[in-house]
């Protein structure tokens, strides 16, 4: 890959006019001068990640392959590149991270320069936009979209984005007209207030919002009827920044729920994680059978991804998946009955249109929310550093979120051997922890 990306790049930067005076479109032939900017900021992207050492994240490969076939497409006379800038701005996107949202930007920029009137284009816009949390900016770029789109089925994630977005900014007005009238009552001024603004990046303004609730805190106390209405804004706002607001019936009245949530769920529970096999389903279906009573004794009984050979009335009290793949919102809907369900994914654009695209209303009572899709890699849950061999399981996911939450009386393992086992290295963190096994049963049980 270093070779692979060392050759990109000094292909992007010859033909982007690099090192030296940046080349110009020649009346007639030549890419447009669009094209190459966009080329250039390819190349300086690439040379960021030439710099950072080996690559082993799939999402970065794809962005790589994508910058190869924009180079191609730019490098062949009379082939029409617009197409893959936009596909490159989106892997861009789709790669995560600030860097990879400022490219997506940088790229939608040249995209809107090319073809003011490309739907494509300001949506990408407004996506990158979004990602940097220039909600403000975001929604322009999304307005401009809609009033290109005809599809009204298309344009409905949209609008719903934009609502979220309007939604979290009013809930900044009326904090800064609550904290300004009372702080004007007092000195003229404004103090923490005047630092908060619906237009700063989300990550900004979630810092302002937070010291203005701590200032009025403790001013006035708790107790106080305006410091309580700023501290349920700045929850809605916190809540808004991180999930659309969605319609009943999308979710068929589900709740969703967080790491408390969750934590409360499972709170003196036993736990068991049943394996998706034909033995455990034939088991599980036979009257008078050992493993079927066993499995019934618990509080909760754990399935995971697509449960194939379990009869769809067997018991699921907490179903996880993971999204797998470059289109997950594809996939088959979710119409296993489950009292929570959990879905691991990212980026998060993916994740969002997962959520909408396969959930069925009424099949579940609650759903994680976005602070519990990627419990692996997020800094506030597990930060586990990413395994150069591939994707953990979703087993794997399950068993280290629940052990982290600790709030489970007890958590076994039912039926994971032979076909069933799981990767070596999730095995070896299982057996560290293992307190006994039950061969009858075929149950490992955690300490």
């Amino acid at each position: 890959m270093g070779q692979t990306l060392t050759g990109l790049l000094t292909s992007v930067r010859t033909l982007a006019g690099r090192p030296g005076t940046p080349t110009r479109a020649r009346p007639g032939g030549g890419p447009d001068p669009a094209l190459l900017a966009a080329l250039r900021h390819c190349g300086d992207h690439l040379a960021e990640l030439a710099a950072s050492g080996p690559l082993t994240d799939a999402r970065r490969t794809r962005l790589i392959a994508s910058i190869g076939a924009l180079t191609t497409a730019c490098s062949t006379p009379g082939a029409d590149a617009f197409d893959a800038l936009l596909r490159t701005g989106q892997q861009a996107l789709d790669s995560g991270g600030d860097a990879g949202a400022r490219l997506a930007l940088a790229l939608a920029d040249e995209a809107t320069a090319l073809r003011a009137r490309s739907k494509g284009a300001w949506r990408l816009r407004g996506n990158a936009l979004d990602a940097l949390g220039r909600s403000e900016e975001a929604i322009t770029a999304y307005e401009r979209h809609l009033a290109l789109q005809r599809n009204t089925a298309a344009s409905r994630d949209v609008e719903r984005r934009i609502t979220t977005l309007r939604a979290a900014g009013d809930r900044i007005d009326e904090a800064l007209e609550l904290a300004g009238a009372g702080a004007a009552g007092r000195d003229g001024g404004t103090d923490g207030a005047v630092r908060l603004s619906r237009r700063l990046p989300v990550a900004e303004a979630r810092v302002a919002f937070t010291e203005l609730v701590r200032l009025r805190t403790t001013e006035r106390g708790a107790a106080d009827p305006a410091v309580r209405r700023l501290a349920a804004l700045y929850a809605e706002h916190r809540r808004l920044s991180g999930r659309d607001l969605m319609a009943d019936p999308l979710l068929g009245g589900a709740e969703p729920i967080g790491v408390p949530g969750l934590r409360r769920f499972l709170a003196g529970r036993t736990v068991c994680l049943v394996a998706d096999t034909p033995h455990t389903a034939e088991q599980e279906q036979r009257p008078g059978s050992a493993l079927a009573a066993l499995i019934e004794g618990y509080d909760l009984v754990v399935r995971c991804d697509a449960v194939r050979h379990a009869a769809p009335a067997a018991r699921t009290d907490l179903h996880a998946v993971s999204l797998r793949g470059n289109t997950p919102w594809k996939g088959p809907r979710w119409d296993r009955r489950a009292t929570a369900r959990l879905v691991f994914g990212d980026p998060l654009p993916h994740w969002r249109l997962a959520l909408r695209s396969r959930l069925v209303p009424g099949a579940q009572d609650r759903i994680g929310d976005a602070t519990l899709r990627r419990p692996l890699h997020d800094p506030a849950l597990l930060a586990e550093a990413v395994d150069a061999a591939g994707p953990a399981s979703t087993e794997y996911t399950v068993l280290r979120l629940l052990d982290f939450l600790g709030t489970p009386a007890r958590v076994d393992l039912i039926g994971f051997e032979g076909p069933a086992a799981l990767p070596p290295r999730e095995r070896e963190w299982i057996g560290a922890r293992a307190g006994r096994t039950d061969d009858t049963a075929v149950r490992i049980t955690l300490g």
